[in-house]
């Protein structure tokens, strides 16, 4: 609960801080100032945002009340969005994406939020001059996105912790978050049939692993008055 209760007071309290700065009528703020203020409160609301957002997730996870729908979804179309949700940090990420990529059975939006969390938290951890790498590729009927970074990685007997809702790498630093993202992101992936591994990164750092199944070729057959996939509108 105090984590919790941290978690959320600081966006919160920044969101606040700023929007009422904004509402001062004692203050005649500059243009570039004025859209610090809303830089701020926007980010802010947006890391609450997906905060609650993540809770809520760890709660129908554990209760078993989470509703996914299964349905042929390309990586392709999918993977950019994320890195566009994750925000300015992943502008420098470097995306690999195999040629005729098969499409796989997941939850768009589910899939998406396990993507941003984990891509996330590579940002989170890498070097600034080694930008994580998201390569995307086919295996044996599973289609494969690894997120891969350069950064201090975990030691092998810590691992499981890195799962575990409300388990930090250096609980005593509150600005590493709750703990969370990969929590959720384990359980979306899992409840859409597929996994999420972790591995060395060759050279240091550690790979994140997400596998799902590829769509089955007869769910991919065109329905009557839909267009083919890269059909011109």
């Amino acid at each position: 609960l105090g984590a919790v209760g941290h978690d959320l007071r600081t966006p919160l309290a920044a969101a606040r801080a700023a929007v009422s700065s904004l509402q001062s009528s004692d203050v005649t703020w500059a243009p570039a100032e004025r859209q610090e203020l809303l830089d701020t409160a926007a980010q802010s609301l947006e890391r609450l945002g997906r905060l609650v957002a993540d809770l809520l997730d760890l709660s129908r996870l554990r209760a078993g009340a989470l509703t996914v729908t299964g349905e042929p979804v390309w990586l392709e179309d999918l993977v950019p969005p994320a890195l566009d949700e994750v925000g300015p940090g992943a502008r420098d990420v470097r995306l690999h994406l195999a040629e005729d990529l098969p499409a796989v059975m997941a939850d768009g939006a589910l899939l998406t939020r396990a993507l941003v969390n984990v891509i996330t938290n590579a940002v989170r951890h890498s070097p600034a001059d080694a930008p994580p790498v998201v390569a995307v590729s086919s295996v044996a009927g599973q289609v494969e996105v690894r997120v891969i970074d350069r950064g201090p990685g975990v030691p092998e007997q810590e691992r499981s912790r890195m799962f575990v809702p409300f388990q930090r790498l250096g609980d005593t630093d509150n600005s590493t978050g709750l703990g969370l993202g990969l929590a959720v992101s384990r359980g979306l992936v899992e409840a859409m049939g597929g996994t999420l591994e972790v591995e060395d990164t060759p050279g240091g750092g550690l790979t994140m692993v997400l596998s799902l199944p590829a769509a089955p070729a007869d769910l991919l057959a065109v329905e009557p008055g839909r267009r083919e996939r890269g059909e011109p509108t």
